[in-house]
């Protein structure tokens, strides 16, 4: 018998989430693929337009009235409000892809845990929001019949800080359009780009630095931050005026993808300096793509790259320079390109199959 499956994408924001938003986009696309027989129902916000909810029979879209950029609503709506919904819905599991999930449900859940930077890195968060991070992700990890680990490191991490043993380990895909990209680039330039939210933990202020030395001696070098701007927007932007080189360097912002296929093709070098992961989707883009790759040297990213990339201690300058300086003299990686392992049929196949699994768990209300 089909199974009625709620998606909770109440936590979207478009252009305001991150990795997280291109994360569901790209997995209900593939859901849609791969799975005819089950019926989904995908919860939004005002913000969200149903261009989210792929077009497919079997997918259903329920606008709700609250909006996200309001969080403290966002949250209260979740917690009391969507419950009641997925039981008139008769939803049969619902899917968190986003960290929080009602404490109260009348069905099994399951949540996506994209990372647990508020125990490893608390120093990167606001008072405020850590709190709330701390209170709801403890209430997810401990009301969901399952949950889904993006990484094996993010799966030790929910051992390690919630002693949950039976994760399942979903790691994300790569859109097909990458491996496009790779064959498109034919007119290279000097461009080394970087594609990161402005969080404290992504790096991006040593990226900077590292860049401004690199520009001394290479005038034409430009360095593309696109991504997101975040907590940390103001500290780069003064160092970049501070060390003039604001002519050398653009801050995108959230930009449409059909821009960002453009600078992958034009890169010279792709670098991802980010002291802290959950997964590394735009390392795995990277890859794809056949852009010339450095990045940090830490799980998971070492993990995914393997022998693909010339790695660096996040935390030493030079070494990031010494490895930007080996790609830009084309000095490149070992190893085989492993970025056809990632794929998001793959990843619809394995979340499809961990929703069927929550469904035959005893989950009280």
């Amino acid at each position: 018998m089909p199974l009625r499956i709620g998606i909770n994408a109440l936590y979207l924001i478009p252009g305001g989430v991150g990795g997280t938003e291109i994360y569901l986009r790209s997995l209900l696309a593939a859901l849609a693929q791969v799975d005819a027989a089950n019926q989904y129902v995908v919860y939004t916000n005002r913000e969200t337009e149903a261009d989210l909810v792929p077009a497919a029979p079997n997918f259903l879209h329920v606008q709700t009235p609250v909006r996200a950029v309001n969080r403290p609503a966002r949250i209260l709506y979740e917690q009391t409000a969507l419950p009641w919904r997925c039981r008139r819905d008769r939803i049969d599991v619902c899917l968190n892809p986003g960290f929080t999930a009602p404490l109260v449900a009348w069905c099994p859940q399951v949540t996506v845990i994209h990372d647990l930077q508020h125990k490893r890195h608390p120093e990167y968060f606001r008072w405020f929001d850590l709190q709330a991070w701390r209170m709801l992700v403890w209430g997810a990890v401990r009301r969901s019949a399952k949950l889904i680990a993006v990484s094996t490191a993010t799966r030790e991490d929910l051992q390690r800080y919630y002693g949950v043993k039976d994760a399942a380990v979903v790691e994300h895909g790569v859109d097909d359009r990458f491996f496009a990209v790779a064959r498109e680039r034919t007119r290279v330039e000097p461009l080394v780009l970087c594609v990161s939210t402005l969080h404290p933990h992504k790096n991006i202020e040593r990226l900077v630095r590292v860049f401004a030395r690199l520009a001394a001696r290479r005038p034409e070098l430009r360095l593309v931050l696109a991504g997101m701007k975040g907590l940390n927007t103001s500290p780069v932007e003064q160092l970049i005026a501070s060390l003039g080189i604001a002519s050398r360097v653009d801050l995108t912002g959230w930009i449409p993808r059909e821009e960002l296929y453009g600078y992958f093709r034009r890169a010279a070098v792709f670098v991802y300096p980010s002291t802290f992961e959950g997964f590394g989707m735009p390392v795995v883009e990277a890859l794809a793509a056949n852009v010339p790759l450095v990045c940090s040297n830490i799980d998971p990213l070492r993990g995914i790259v393997r022998h693909a990339a010339w790695l660096f201690d996040p935390e030493d300058e030079a070494d990031m320079e010494r490895a930007i300086e080996r790609l830009l003299a084309s000095d490149l990686p070992p190893g085989p390109n492993p970025a056809h392992e990632y794929s998001w049929t793959s990843a619809a196949q394995s979340t499809l199959r961990v929703l069927c699994a929550a469904c035959t768990k005893r989950f009280p209300p």
